[in-house]
């Protein structure tokens, strides 16, 4: 007997995620990428302030577009997990945990997000 059932479902593109979901699991992506990109952080946080000849080093990498994204992007990642990480304290008082509420405060994270992240990023360019 031959059904229409799909023989082969691909979570990722065969269904629709939520925006709540999408904004959680960002979350958790981001709180990956800040654990890694501190590390190049604190390298030239440590280069900054080791003697004068390190702080022009630093100076010199930061000049860099590449240095510069990837360092906005750090900041993009932190301000996204800390407006994220407060929704979640939220809601541990059950401030904002209905479906509607919830879905304003995921537009809030990631509206919020980009806006200070947009702040400082006119500063480091």
């Amino acid at each position: 007997m031959k059904t229409d059932r799909p023989v082969n479902i691909n979570p990722l593109t065969d269904y629709g995620w939520p925006f709540t979901a999408i904004v959680s699991i960002t979350n958790r992506v981001l709180g990956m990428v800040l654990f890694v990109g501190f590390a190049l952080a604190l390298y030239l946080l440590d280069l900054g302030l080791s003697s004068e000849e390190g702080f022009a080093e630093a100076a010199l990498l930061m000049k860099h577009n590449v240095v510069k994204s990837f360092v906005l992007f750090l900041i993009f990642s932190l301000t996204y997990h800390l407006v994220a990480g407060i929704k979640h304290l939220l809601l541990d008082f059950h401030i904002g945990d209905s479906f509607q509420a919830a879905q304003i405060g995921s537009g809030i994270v990631v509206i919020s997000s980009i806006l200070i992240t947009g702040v400082i990023g006119m500063n480091l360019w």
